[in-house]
């Protein structure tokens, strides 16, 4: 049991007077206009108010520093430039996000000319996929598989919570705030130089084959894809090279599907993709 003394009692009382003062002078702050007081209530709580931005971001907020990394992005890769085949992969992700679980996000799909096996994404609905990838896929079905998973790490928040916590790591949230440049090259790294975590890359597989299945394409095509990838020889390619127990993940993903529904779906005909993508071929 706590007992007070008459000084603890004035102390408390002091703090109280003390608190309420604060608060008081917090809501002024907050009601009056910008102009008058000539500085704003982001000048005196920024590190506050950035560790709220980073952990809510709004999708409008998303969207702008995935356009900032993207514009980085386009300086170091060369964009492929063929309407028919971006077109193409536009038409096959929009196609998947309308199946996900954030079907309002702008979704933008591009193709990268680089002759390596990978596919990744970053914030506000930017996906990347290789001319490599895309050639070396055998239908539509194994290409969708390949997006839905890109999808997924997007609608999962992955890039934003590996965000939040190198933000913290390197000590960013400061009294000065965050500089959107800083966040940007952090993003950046993140997506270029760093896998997903385990947990993240199961989650995406899982949730990109539910968004492939409810899209009607053929679940199979995820798994064919993987699987022919990983008993091709010369190593893994590096899309899934950097993605950590790949053999796992296949067996994980068989295990997901029913067999008698597994070839059930859209676009398992060769001959239909190979149309669509041949300025690739």
């Amino acid at each position: 049991m706590f007992g007070f003394s008459k000084s603890s009692s004035n102390l408390s009382r002091r703090l109280l007077y003390g608190t309420f003062s604060l608060v008081t002078a917090v809501s002024v702050l907050l009601l009056s206009p910008s102009a008058v007081l000539g500085f704003s209530i982001f000048d005196i709580l920024p590190n506050v108010i950035e560790v709220i931005q980073i952990s809510s971001m709004s999708d409008e907020q998303e969207v702008a520093l995935g356009r900032q990394i993207n514009d980085r992005l386009v300086r170091d890769v060369r964009l492929y430039d063929n309407r028919q085949v971006t077109n193409y992969v536009n038409v096959i992700g929009q196609r998947l996000v309308r199946q996900s679980s954030r079907p309002d996000l702008p979704f933008t799909f591009q193709v990268v000319e680089d002759d390596s096996i990978n596919a990744f994404a970053t914030l506000g609905g930017f996906v990347y996929i290789n001319t490599g990838l895309i050639r070396r896929a055998d239908n539509e079905a194994e290409l969708a598989g390949v997006v839905a998973h890109e999808i997924a790490h997007i609608t999962e928040k992955h890039v934003l919570d590996r965000l939040r916590q190198a933000a913290i790591a390197q000590g960013v949230l400061n009294a000065t705030g965050v500089d959107p440049d800083v966040l940007v090259n952090i993003a950046y790294e993140l997506v270029i130089n760093r896998p997903n975590s385990r947990s993240a890359e199961y989650e995406a597989d899982q949730v990109g084959l539910e968004i492939l299945t409810r899209s009607n394409y053929a679940p199979v095509g995820m798994v064919n894809f993987f699987e022919r990838l990983l008993s091709g020889g010369g190593g893994l390619p590096q899309f899934l090279n950097t993605h950590p127990d790949t053999r796992n993940r296949v067996a994980r993903l068989r295990d997901e599907i029913d067999a008698s529904q597994a070839a059930q779906g859209d676009g398992l005909n060769t001959t239909a993709y190979r149309q669509q993508i041949q300025p690739l071929l």
